[in-house]
């Protein structure tokens, strides 16, 4: 009998200090109501409780969580049928507020994603739709934001992770970028072509132009060589008539200063004229200047004879 009541008041005092005693985790808290009313939030560490008064309504993590939405299928604005998936993080800032607030808050975030998401792609056409990820997740975060906020709940990002059109729809757009990359494809072929077209033709004519500009450059260059040999060549015969003229001017001033004047050289030259009227040839032809001189052939012969007496 004593053991039993030994072993009553045992489990008593262990059940007493569990009720007593909560140890909360870290980045959790608990929800604590006394006699039905909130009463406290139990942060990390070890807390107090009053047992039997003191109840533990909930427990919440404080980080960042996610929420997958099921795939909604909603219609565009254009009246085409798509299946949506996305995903929603977010974080309880607030205990109290998500615990009496709302009775699931979790759902609550679904729902007005849903209901949002099917506003949003109502006003959008398909096209619209299928490159407006961002657009469509900034937009139902801006509308859960305005719902948690009094659930003390924060929406911290929505991810749209695949947009599915329907598959005549997607057949139809997989044609449609078949043809686009053909199109492309034969752009970007036929600029190909005109680049090496106007390329070669670039080409082409800088090589006539280096070629006119040589031919040009080489009968430059063969002007001024015959220009040059021209003035040489003048140059040379301007020496040569000086050099002759200048032998010239010293024979007849040695004649001169060998006391020989203009007389006795044309008397002299009657004598070589006379020489070759004796030669063979019966023809002789006398300069027309040598004729002038005759005239003085009696004032020569006088000349002579007074020098014999």
């Amino acid at each position: 009998m004593g053991w039993t009541v030994t072993i009553v008041i045992i489990v008593l005092a262990v059940v007493f200090i569990a009720m007593t005693v909560k140890i909360i985790p870290q980045q959790r808290v608990a929800v604590v109501e006394r006699l039905g009313k909130f009463n406290k939030l139990l942060t990390p560490g070890i807390n107090l409780l009053i047992p039997i008064i003191d109840h533990v309504r909930t427990n919440h993590d404080l980080r960042i969580q996610q929420a997958n939405v099921p795939p909604q299928t909603v219609i565009t604005k254009d009246n085409v049928q798509v299946k949506i998936d996305t995903i929603i993080f977010y974080q309880v800032t607030g205990p109290e507020q998500a615990t009496y607030g709302i009775s699931d808050y979790v759902y609550g975030v679904r729902n007005i994603s849903t209901a949002t998401m099917r506003q949003i792609i109502g006003k959008m056409e398909l096209d619209e739709t299928l490159s407006g990820r961002e657009k469509i997740s900034s937009d139902i975060r801006i509308a859960l934001d305005e719902a948690t906020e009094k659930w003390g709940v924060r929406i911290e990002r929505v991810e749209v992770i695949d947009i599915q059109p329907p598959t005549d729809i997607q057949d139809a757009m997989d044609k449609q970028m078949k043809a686009e990359r053909s199109k492309r494809a034969m752009v970007l072929e036929a600029e190909a072509a005109k680049q090496d077209m106007i390329l070669r033709a670039e080409g082409d004519k800088q090589s006539k132009i280096l070629k006119a500009e040589g031919e040009k450059e080489a009968r430059i260059r063969q002007a001024e060589g015959q220009r040059q040999a021209q003035e040489l060549e003048a140059l040379g015969e301007a020496k040569a008539i000086q050099s002759i003229a200048e032998a010239e001017k010293h024979r007849i001033e040695l004649l001169r200063s060998a006391g020989l004047d203009e007389q006795v050289l044309t008397y002299r030259s009657l004598e070589a004229l006379s020489d070759i009227a004796n030669g063979a040839a019966n023809k002789v032809f006398i300069p027309t200047r040598a004729i002038e001189t005759l005239g003085s052939i009696g004032a020569i012969g006088d000349m002579l004879k007074e020098s014999k007496k």
